[in-house]
Order: C-alpha cells, then structure tokens, then sequence
C-alpha cells in the first residue's frame, strides 16, 4: 500500500531502504523517544526491521518527502497493538525535519488509511520529555485520557512515564500546521518547502 500527501510519499519498507533508515532514525535524540527501537541503531537494527513480516491488517510506512530529485526519507509511522492491547499509531520524524509539519502531515493520512481499512478507533502517547509528540497528537485531534503509564524504553533500557491518548472525531485536517523552528541542516531543501507552503 502507498499514499500521497501533498508534500509526502509513504509506503511500506524495503530492504534496499536500509542505509538511509540507519541515517534517518540512527540519532539518541529521535530513538530516544520511540518505545520498541533500540540504540545506538545502525545498519544491523535497520536490515533487522525491514525485514520482519508485515502484518496488512497494521499498516506501517517509511515517510519520503517528495521533491523535484529523489525522495528523502524523512521518518516512519504505523499503526501496532500497544502494550494495553488497543491499536496504536506511532511516527518518528529525522531530526533534520522537526518542525516542517511532516509527522502531522502523515499522521493526517494515516489516519484516513485507518478509516479506509475500518479499523477501530486508535490510541496513542508520548513519553512526557516529549512534549512535542503531545502537541502533533493534538493537532490530529487525539484528546488526552488522563491516564499515565509507565512504557518501556528498548533504547533507554527502563521504563518511562508515557501519557496516553485516544483518537478523537476527525484527523486534525482542519488544523494549519505553520512551517517553523526548522534546523539549519539542508538550506537547498528546505527552500523547495517553503517554495511549495507560499
């Protein structure tokens, strides 16, 4: 399965994917923040996880942004059982990307795909040093249950406190995501964004 967005190209994983994923996601601060991907996370990890089975019935993408050259792998995002047993979505963007709006723009789609395959509502979280995942759930219009769970971390080795959240009415696609606090990393590419947002 594959889906476009207007900036976005997400489709399932392969194996000739695996030097770019260890690049992408191969960096403490993003790893950090996922609960079942270990650190540090190279080439090994990678081949590793492009070349489980996939189970159709739980979706899981790389995330390409779509430019004028190749597409650059720019995160991953999926939707898996949690550790209290719903169907959950989960998304990592590439450090090089946070702020440009991706991981909304592809949590949008993502929940339109789970929409499509009439899967039952989502659920979600984000450890509370990550406050910033919370901000993308809001905007997809996952409302937080009040509820805190300890999560455990493969990358951190322990559990860490994890606020969870449940999928609300709509995808948040109502909510204009500004491009901002972008980190000075690609200027060429991130000029064609702001080309493409004005």
């Amino acid at each position: 399965m594959f889906a476009r967005t207007e900036r976005l190209l997400l489709r399932p994983g392969w194996l000739e994917d695996a030097p770019a994923l260890a690049r992408a996601i191969g960096e403490e601060a993003v790893v950090r923040n996922l609960a079942r991907a270990p650190w540090p996370y190279g080439m090994d990890e990678a081949q590793d996880f492009l070349g489980r089975p996939v189970d159709p019935a739980q979706p899981s993408f790389l995330i390409f942004a779509r430019t004028g050259g190749a597409p650059r792998l720019v995160g991953g995002c999926g939707i898996a059982p949690s550790p209290e047993g719903p169907l959950e979505m989960g998304y990592w963007i590439a450090r090089p990307y946070w702020g440009l709006g991706f991981a909304t723009e592809a949590g949008r789609q993502l929940i339109r795909i789970a929409r499509a395959m009439q899967l039952p509502k989502l659920t979600a979280g984000h450890f509370l040093d990550n406050p910033a995942s919370g901000a993308v759930l809001r905007k997809l219009g996952f409302r937080p249950t009040g509820h805190i769970a300890q999560r455990y971390s493969v990358a951190r080795g322990r559990d860490v406190a994890c606020a969870l959240f449940e999928e609300g009415e709509g995808d948040g696609s109502d909510v204009v995501t500004p491009m901002r606090g972008r980190i000075d990393s690609d200027a060429d590419f991130r000029e064609q964004f702001r080309l493409i947002a004005a």
